[in-house]
């Protein structure tokens, strides 16, 4: 069974635009019932990025999420190294402040995809964010999974390769 990992901007881009609280409940629902069913999950880095502000996103993922909804990274550096190993081998094309900051330690991008590679043919990444190669002063999500054989999906892709509707 394919598990989708969420991003950070999968709950703050829904939470601040998309499906808000008070408009959209059915969509925090389902994603209640997908989070309950193991179809989704994320990573403690994700946790740390939403949970930095006090707000009503933070309190609704305390609330709402199993308690091992944000699955713990420490078990894979091997894999993290692989991602960090490709985005040096990038040096030459992306700036060093987009590599700064994509290999921070406490951002969460290059540990979704290093997540991933822990089950490549099981694991789908859902971000907002869309491939854009020739982009020079930000790693995005896609292109790293693109190189690295990982799978990603927008939240609608998502919804809908689960046969969701809402």
């Amino acid at each position: 069974m394919s598990v989708y990992v969420v991003d950070s901007n999968f709950f703050i881009q829904a939470h601040r635009v998309s499906y808000p609280f008070d408009v959209a409940t059915s969509f925090w629902n389902k994603v209640i019932e997908l989070a309950e069913a193991g179809k989704i999950t994320s990573i403690d880095k994700v946790k740390n990025e939403i949970f930095k502000n006090d707000d009503e996103l933070k309190q609704w993922c305390e609330i709402n999420l199993p308690d091992n909804f944000f699955k713990d990274t420490s078990s894979i550096i091997p894999q993290y190294s692989q991602v960090a190993a490709w985005a040096a081998s990038k040096a030459a094309h992306y700036l060093p402040n987009a590599l700064a900051e994509f290999l921070d330690a406490d951002e969460a991008d290059a540990w979704l995809v290093a997540h991933a590679l822990t089950d490549p043919a099981e694991i789908i990444l859902v971000t907002y964010e869309v491939s854009d190669p020739n982009r020079k002063n930000k790693v995005k999500i896609p292109d790293v999974c693109l190189a690295n054989g990982v799978k990603y999906c927008s939240t609608i892709e998502m919804l809908r390769q689960l046969g969701e509707r809402f």
